[in-house]
């Protein structure tokens, strides 16, 4: 099945299968590997992409659902040149250490903050509790989402 989507800016044609899912493609075969697959069960949020400007977790959509959709991973919120603000200011606070969940915090925080420019510490601790971290405890997390340089 051919599809046709604009994934970080760049519009793209693909033929893909039926059962595909849309993490296999972003990593497999467009290689945007900042995309992490955790658990494969939507339980994680390591695999969070933008889709239409929502958080919508890669691993449980099939790749045909992409179809005439918007898509935004990591790799297109920011660049080691030119860091997205959220990318900043994790680094800046520390709510960075193994790294392997930072990709769908990240993406998870922007849909929040895109929609709530400046929320609560229990709006963000909501806006996160689908994604899990296994090494910074959550603190530094919220501290990096509540204080991000707002544009």
């Amino acid at each position: 099945m051919i599809i046709r989507f604009c994934i970080n800016g760049r519009d793209t044609e693909l033929d893909v299968r039926g059962d595909e899912r849309a993490v296999d493609l972003l990593r497999e075969r467009l290689g945007l590997t900042g995309t992490k697959e955790g658990c494969g069960t939507g339980e994680c949020g390591a695999c969070a992409i933008l889709i239409n400007g929502r958080a919508r977790l890669s691993c449980l959509t099939l790749a045909a659902q992409l179809d005439g959709q918007n898509l935004t991973t990591i790799e297109g919120l920011g660049s080691l040149e030119t860091p997205h603000a959220l990318q900043r200011s994790f680094a800046e606070h520390g709510a960075v250490q193994c790294g392997f969940c930072t990709p769908g915090m990240v993406v998870a925080a922007a849909d929040l903050l895109a929609r709530d420019p400046h929320p609560g510490r229990e709006t963000i601790r909501e806006a996160l509790s689908g994604n899990l971290c296994r090494c910074t405890g959550y603190t530094r997390i919220l501290d990096a989402v509540h204080k991000v340089e707002k544009p």
